[in-house]
């Protein structure tokens, strides 16, 4: 193409996109021809000319026929109707699927890009920053798994939520994705636990350094691998690696992600009336997620699978909240604002000065830990849970007293993976 005609063709999209505005009903056609520069009679034939001809009609008519791959004026009328009031807080990609898939209208990307740009609909985006060389994914799936969290409105009602994914880095699978009212420990494990349950045990973990994932002593700066949190000692007792991003760039794969959530999971809610949070972690449960997984999958480098199967890891125990307490001398522990009591076992006198561990689970329950014996159950507000003992020993002592004891009923158990051999008194 010569100078000409670049000139040409730069001053056809120039019109193009004021006849697209008021196509969109942005500007008035007077307004039109006062920005171009003529006057509205010429503006109106122009209108005819792109009416019959498209983007070609604006061309300079000597420059030989139309090009015959134009875009009729009516479907251009009716994709900038269907963005303007169903599709109007859908990004050009989402909302070219729309229009090939609920529409029928098989249009390059490209031309509805340039259509919504040219009509003012959609900003035009900015020049890419520097060039960066994007990190290889994993081989194979279960080696590398990213868990991160997107504070957004996803509701349209004002208040945000966080939004949790999980997403394998050999695939871009997604494995967990709810909507939470926070980012937390309790969450994370939540979601971690979900995963290992379904998928079974993966390689390593990939977070920022949130609170609940690292120890932190100086802001920006390592975390301490000596410190672990929570999650992190969960994680360690599964022979899982954890490995901090200590950059945005660093964590690209799941904040891309989280820019694809953002510009589509808000749009579907919306259209199908999802108002509760309740609601969008049942459709996230069970559509969506297999949705983007249909849509966004790709294929590992190699096949195979780095999942490994449990192999008897009492995972309610893992993945539960843990604290070491010391038993004072009326064996009770204090957990918060909650005293709980400790009762006679009969393979120990008295728990007094011993440590013990709380294990408060995800339905808020307590349990206490001596070693491997279970020695109290709490519900949330630390009264005891009384378990059934057996029935002799029940009628005895409903016999010696009148009515069974709490201290009578609870029966002192062990986690699933305790020895017998450690019930011998300490």
């Amino acid at each position: 193409m010569g100078p000409t005609a670049s000139v040409a063709w730069e001053r056809a999209m120039k019109i193009q996109e004021v006849i697209l505005r008021a196509m969109a009903k942005r500007i008035t056609w007077w307004q039109a021809a006062e920005i171009i520069g003529i006057s509205e009679r010429q503006m109106r034939r122009w209108h005819r000319r792109y009416e019959k001809a498209g983007y070609d009609g604006l061309w300079d008519r000597r420059r030989g026929q139309p090009s015959p791959r134009r875009v009729p004026l009516q479907t251009a009328q009716q994709i900038l109707q269907l963005y303007r009031e169903k599709y109007f807080d859908f990004n050009v990609r989402h909302f070219h699927e729309k229009l090939r898939e609920q529409h029928g209208l098989a249009l390059s990307y490209s031309w509805v890009k340039l259509a919504l740009q040219g009509a003012g609909l959609v900003a035009k985006v900015r020049r890419r920053g520097v060039h960066r060389q994007r990190r290889l994914r994993r081989p194979l799936p279960g080696m590398l798994l990213h868990l991160d969290g997107s504070s957004h409105a996803w509701l349209r009602e004002g208040q945000r939520w966080d939004l949790l994914v999980v997403l394998d880095d050999a695939t871009s699978e997604i494995y967990y994705a709810q909507l939470v009212e926070e980012e937390s420990t309790r969450t994370v494990l939540a979601a971690l636990r979900e995963v290992v349950e379904r998928k079974g045990l993966f390689c390593a973990l990939y977070s920022d350094r949130a609170s609940h994932f690292f120890e932190t002593p100086k802001a920006g700066a390592k975390v301490d691998p000596q410190r672990v949190t929570q999650v992190g000692r969960a994680l360690r007792e599964l022979g899982i690696r954890m490995i901090p991003a200590y950059s945005p760039q660093a964590r690209g794969r799941s904040e891309r992600t989280f820019g694809t959530w953002q510009g589509r999971l808000p749009q579907e809610l919306r259209l199908r009336g999802i108002s509760t949070v309740e609601a969008a972690n049942q459709f996230l449960r069970e559509e969506y997620i297999a949705e983007c997984n249909r849509r966004f999958h790709v294929a590992a480098a190699q096949p195979g699978s780095a999942f490994l199967p449990l192999q008897g890891q009492d995972l309610e125990k893992i993945f539960s909240m843990q604290q070491e307490r010391v038993v004072q001398r009326d064996n009770t522990v204090q957990i918060g604002h909650r005293v709980l009591q400790i009762e006679k076992t009969p393979w120990r006198d008295t728990l007094a000065g011993c440590r013990v561990i709380v294990y408060e689970h995800r339905d808020s329950t307590l349990t206490i830990g001596y070693g491997p014996h279970i020695v109290g159950r709490f519900n949330a507000q630390g009264i005891p849970l009384l378990e059934p003992g057996p029935p002799k020993r029940q009628q005895k002592a409903v016999e010696k007293t009148g009515a069974a004891r709490p201290w009578q009923t609870l029966r002192v158990s062990h986690f699933p993976t305790a020895s017998a051999t450690t019930r011998s008194r300490s």
